[in-house]
């Protein structure tokens, strides 16, 4: 069952049920460790039980740090380096995707949404370019079964990334300068 956990728990992206079947697998070795401890006391060796309890504790710790990490990074929306390369490899296959300029990726739970920056060749129409984006929308919710939405921007070539968005410094309606 433990296995069984972490595996689902691996492809629908939930930190609580990966977390769960570290849980159960390491119940299932400390039972085992006790039998050990136990046989090696009944064999004659009365430190058996002391060091297998250590072993335990140690083994406890250890998985109590792992999940803690996993679970609390998707708490304060930690990114996971992983699913971003996921996310603009799966992008970048997208026939007319000439470059993946930005890629956000933020949990929601054990949901995942992304925001993709696509560059595609000025050239294209508006409608050619909406149909890369509906493709790369398409390939990524296919890839990542996790991915509860995607979010995909296109930008011309010569201009992709956030840095070609913002407004220059200006005024208006009587506010100081400013910018976007």
């Amino acid at each position: 069952m433990a296995i069984f956990r972490i595996r689902v728990g691996r492809q629908i992206g939930s930190a609580a049920l990966i977390a769960d079947g570290y849980h159960a697998r390491t119940d299932g070795w400390t039972s085992l460790a006790v039998v050990l401890g136990a046989v090696g006391v009944w064999l004659g060796f009365p430190l058996a039980d002391p060091i297998v309890g250590l072993l335990i504790a140690a083994a406890i710790l250890v998985i109590v740090w792992q999940s803690g990490k996993m679970v609390f990074a998707r708490l304060l929306d930690g990114v996971d380096p992983e699913v971003i390369d996921e996310i603009r490899h799966a992008s970048s296959l997208v026939e007319g995707v000439a470059d993946v300029a930005e890629v956000r990726a933020p949990w929601v739970g054990h949901r995942l949404r992304a925001e993709v920056n696509v560059a595609v060749d000025p050239e294209l129409s508006v409608a050619k370019g909406h149909a890369v984006a509906r493709e790369v929308n398409h390939r990524l919710n296919h890839e990542l079964n996790y991915l509860d939405a995607a979010v995909v921007h296109i930008d011309p070539v010569q201009e992709s990334g956030e840095a070609h968005h913002g407004v220059d410094a200006h005024t208006h309606d009587g506010l100081p300068t400013h910018s976007h």
